[in-house]
């Protein structure tokens, strides 16, 4: 890299293509990220408001109790859909608090529990979602 922090021509960043560990759990993260508010043009943060864009669709979202899935899960919710979340077994604890956030805003929220490397699991997930929250 050269001074200004750009990349010499031809060259690329010494980065590890490895991941130590899986992808770590919502409630051990501190400070806890924000998962309904925006920036604003003065760079500060303000608290989203729905527009009932989503008002009466329906959901699934995978990886729904954390990070950009759990932020999506809310966010939909805010705008008036129903949610289906899905996620790993040892992720319960932040499966169960994105679904206290979306109920809080007055939409059904549905846990699923699921591994999707596993094609039976897809289906299932597809398959309770529909039959839960009615398409």
């Amino acid at each position: 890299m050269t001074d200004q922090g750009q990349f010499k021509k031809g060259s690329m960043p010494n980065i590890s293509k490895a991941q130590d560990s899986a992808p770590g759990l919502q409630s051990k993260l501190d400070p806890a990220p924000l998962d309904d508010q925006l920036p604003s043009d003065d760079s500060s943060l303000q608290q989203y408001k729905g527009a009932e864009k989503l008002l009466n669709k329906r959901a699934l979202i995978t990886g729904g109790d954390s990070g950009i899935g759990r932020a999506t899960a809310i966010l939909f919710a805010i705008e008036g859909a129903d949610v289906s979340l899905v996620y790993l077994p040892e992720e319960e604890k932040d499966a169960q608090d994105v679904k206290k956030e979306v109920e809080k805003r007055g939409r059904k929220c549905l846990t699923i529990s699921a591994n999707l490397m596993e094609a039976s699991e897809c289906k299932r997930v597809v398959e309770e979602t529909v039959k839960a929250l009615g398409g």
